[in-house]
């Protein structure tokens, strides 16, 4: 999930690349089509779950909330703050709710709020800018400090989730590269999913290596068959070597250009594992700053909530 400079709208679908991981650490580049061959139809074959919160409570030992973990920025991004564990400005986005649609009948709520009033959080620019007076929340599995809560290197990250119907929530499930936290040139961020409150049936999938000198963005749209405010959907990424390849409801997903499966390079995989670098979930509810502020602001949009049912992570057995 970008920062503010970069918001979804100015995203382009770009041409897709792939690549396998051959002995010795060197890159064997693929045409889409070879690529795609290699792609697996269903991610969890002949792997098992090596990490799974089913969120039937919070549990801080394995996550952070708050500002993205970051040394850089502030780590607030759009036009609402990121609340800490236990809320601020007297709203608490975070908490588990009771939901007979999933297995075992609790859901992790993760909300934004409108304050409508002067704020006072710490290092967030918008606090006396009225369209910008929201708290929402962001869980993370690293500290800003780059301490590690939960997160791999490789394997497939998956989460089963509902999105907001709003004109302004900008819903995400994205893995980013514990490195970068103290070091932003290292950045790795996989959006495995950015979603737009006013689009039910798209979203938007991409990879960024952020800095100079080797800068590299990929990117596409994923129009979904199921409206995504009104039932769970399960997104995830395979993240094996230096491929990185993209999921719907365990389905490939494909790329708009080639008709074939996505499989993205991840160009800085051997610093990845010079540094024995991992990456790390965030599960974020923000608000687009993209977009004219409702006037008036109705009071129904308020108030805004996405659901998860589980975070999990699948490596080979």
């Amino acid at each position: 999930m970008t920062k503010s400079r970069y918001l979804p709208s100015r995203r382009a679908a770009l041409m897709q690349l792939g690549a396998l991981a051959i002995p010795g650490g060197a890159l064997l580049a693929l045409t889409p089509k070879a690529a795609a061959d290699n792609v697996p139809s269903d991610p969890l074959v002949g792997r098992r779950i090596v990490f799974d919160d089913d969120f039937a409570s919070l549990d801080w030992t394995r996550w952070n909330a708050g500002p993205k973990a970051t040394t850089a920025p502030s780590g607030f991004y759009g036009r609402s703050a990121f609340a800490q564990k236990g809320g601020d400005e007297g709203f608490n986005p975070y908490s588990i709710v009771d939901d007979p649609r999933v297995a075992n009948g609790k859901a992790l709520q993760i909300a934004c709020s409108y304050i409508g009033r002067p704020m006072h959080i710490r290092n967030y620019y918008g606090n006396d800018l009225p369209e910008f007076q929201w708290v929402s929340g962001n869980m993370q599995g690293a500290t800003p400090q780059g301490v590690l809560l939960n997160g791999l290197r490789s394997g497939y990250f998956e989460a089963r989730m509902q999105f907001p119907s709003h004109p302004l929530t900008w819903p995400a499930f994205w893995l980013l590269n514990r490195e970068s936290i103290l070091n932003w040139q290292t950045s790795i961020e996989v959006d495995i999913i950015e979603h737009k409150g006013t689009e039910p049936f798209l979203y938007g999938l991409y990879l960024h290596e952020w800095g100079a000198p080797d800068e590299h963005n990929e990117g596409s749209g994923k129009a979904t068959p199921q409206d995504m405010t009104k039932g769970y959907n399960r997104f995830g990424v395979l993240i094996e070597g230096n491929l990185c390849i993209p999921y719907y409801n365990r389905q490939p997903i494909l790329s708009t250009v080639t008709g074939t499966p996505l499989a993205w390079v991840i160009r800085r995989a051997a610093k990845l594992d010079a540094k024995n670098d991992v990456f790390f979930p965030l599960l974020t509810l923000a608000l687009r700053a993209d977009v004219p502020f409702p006037n008036p602001l109705r009071e129904e949009h308020k108030y805004a909530r996405m659901l998860v049912d589980y975070f999990r992570v699948y490596q080979k057995k």
